[in-house]
């Protein structure tokens, strides 16, 4: 399945979301990714999957679903996959829902990058340091990615978008929260102009066990260092969309695999299914494990979903 949802999302309420690439196939392996690490560390873009088997699947799930948004996100870097711009004109030329593009940032020093997401809605990009090295050190990017280039592709396409564009700053302790690197992520954002800055902590179990969230002091320190009035430190609170899935193992599989559930959310969609033993079973057969993080309780899928590429 390239298309999952709609799912709750913090900043874009009901979000359809769209994996056109592999999973775990990024130009960064983030500290804090609540996906595990990188195992495809990339910067070449190329053609994954067909795109019309996407375009499908998005069609067939709006059939049933009304989303807020058609979000290209996935499993890593959605721009990784070439076909990436001909998919965002045909959703907005087919079907009368805002598409978003949650990325990085970091392949738009390409113009053909950054002219395929022209006909997005709304792209939101990250950015998690203010130099180079805690880039190196909270991101982990591909080492032909270079920090300054980065941020001139961001400024560059906030000059030609004439789109939103909302910027991401995910907070680590230890890492990116002192006053100083906090000041040169501002002074970067001053030049990028975004039209929002949510400042954000991690909430699910993260890739590095060592990594940590940020107190509640810290982000409103941040919120204010930042100019920002937006907070990505809390848990989302609508449904996922289930009837594209045919039992509560698929759908915890599917949507836990790109979205760690906590276990009332999994417990909500065994509820939907009907079928009680779903969680204990996944759990005795090792195709979920159960992880604690931030005061919560997590159900991650142990088995990689499988993708056929080419």
């Amino acid at each position: 399945m390239y298309v999952y949802g709609p799912v709750p999302s913090r900043r874009l309420g009901r979000s359809l979301g769209v994996s056109p690439i592999p999973s775990k196939t990024c130009s960064y392996s983030c500290v804090y990714c609540q996906l595990g690490r990188t195992d495809r560390l990339r910067v070449d873009r190329k053609r994954y999957f067909r795109p019309v088997d996407i375009l499908d699947e998005i069609h067939d799930n709006l059939i049933e679903s009304t989303p807020e948004f058609i979000t290209f996100a996935g499993d890593g870097e959605p721009t990784l996959n070439i076909d990436l711009g001909r998919m965002i004109r045909h959703c907005k030329e087919s079907f009368d829902v805002p598409v978003a593009v949650i990325t990085n940032g970091s392949l738009l020093t390409d113009d053909i990058v950054r002219s395929d997401l022209m006909a997005a809605d709304l792209v939101m990009p990250s950015l998690d340091a203010g130099c180079e090295r805690t880039f190196k050190k909270i991101n982990r990017p591909h080492r032909d990615i270079n920090y300054g280039h980065m941020l001139a592709g961001l400024a560059q396409f906030r000059h030609e978008f004439s789109g939103k564009i909302w910027m991401e700053v995910m907070l680590v302790q230890g890492l990116n929260d002192s006053d100083e690197e906090l000041k040169m992520i501002r002074s970067h954002l001053d030049m990028i102009k975004p039209d929002r800055i949510y400042v954000g902590t991690p909430t699910r179990p993260p890739t590095e066990k060592w990594v940590e969230p940020v107190g509640p002091e810290a982000v409103i320190r941040a919120k204010s260092v930042l100019q920002s009035r937006f907070t990505l430190d809390s848990f989302e609170t609508s449904e996922f969309g289930l009837r594209s899935f045919h039992d509560a193992r698929e759908a915890i599989t599917e949507i836990g695999g790109r979205h760690p559930l906590r276990r009332e959310q999994a417990e909500k969609i065994v509820k939907f299914f009907g079928k009680d033993d779903t969680i204990k079973d996944m759990l005795t057969a090792h195709l979920l494990r159960e992880v604690s993080f931030n005061s919560r309780s997590y159900l991650l899928p142990q088995k990689e979903r499988s993708i056929d590429g080419g």
